[in-house]
């Protein structure tokens, strides 16, 4: 594996763990509100939940949990079914996996596709969140690299495997 593309896929990773680490911060505050909120009212007060919170997490979301396929895909960490893969030929085995990265290449390949097309769509429909009227459109872009990304890292190593079979 290329030593930039393996920096590129832990750094994307990293910065998605970053993404999550803000929704966990932005929903214990929000829960930190609603406990004050119950509290307050025992008294006549009130103290307001986060605006548009919902609106937050699911943008944020959305951008955080692709982020992780490259890494993930890296490591080779995805669900593999080996119970019966493992009785077959060493060479069996190499071809079956030299097409399931080629399958998750193409996969992600097609997936990039259709969120380019949803991407367009909302831009033009000019789509807003709901509370915080923040466009959606750009919450698209961090997806459509992490899936393009995970197609070159599965595609190297497809093409690396090649030198293999």
């Amino acid at each position: 594996m290329p030593a930039l593309m393996e920096k590129l896929a832990i750094g994307w990773a990293l910065l998605g763990g970053v993404l999550l680490i803000a929704i966990v911060l932005v929903t214990a505050v929000n829960v930190g509100a609603f406990g004050l909120d119950r509290l307050a009212g025992l008294f006549g007060g009130a103290v307001p939940g986060l605006p548009g919170y919902e609106d937050f997490v699911r943008l944020a979301i959305s951008a955080a949990a692709p982020m992780f396929f490259p890494y993930c895909q890296l490591r080779r960490g995805h669900v593999a079914v080996d119970i019966f893969v493992s009785h077959f030929s060493l060479r069996t085995q190499r071809r079956l996996d030299r097409f399931s990265l080629l399958a998750i290449a193409v996969m992600a390949l097609f997936l990039t596709y259709w969120l380019i097309l949803g991407l367009g769509e909302t831009y033009s429909d000019g789509a807003l969140s709901r509370v915080l009227g923040w466009p959606e459109w750009p919450f698209y872009l961090p997806g459509i690299a992490s899936l393009a990304l995970w197609a070159l890292v599965a595609l190297t190593q497809f093409f690396k495997a090649d030198a293999h079979v």
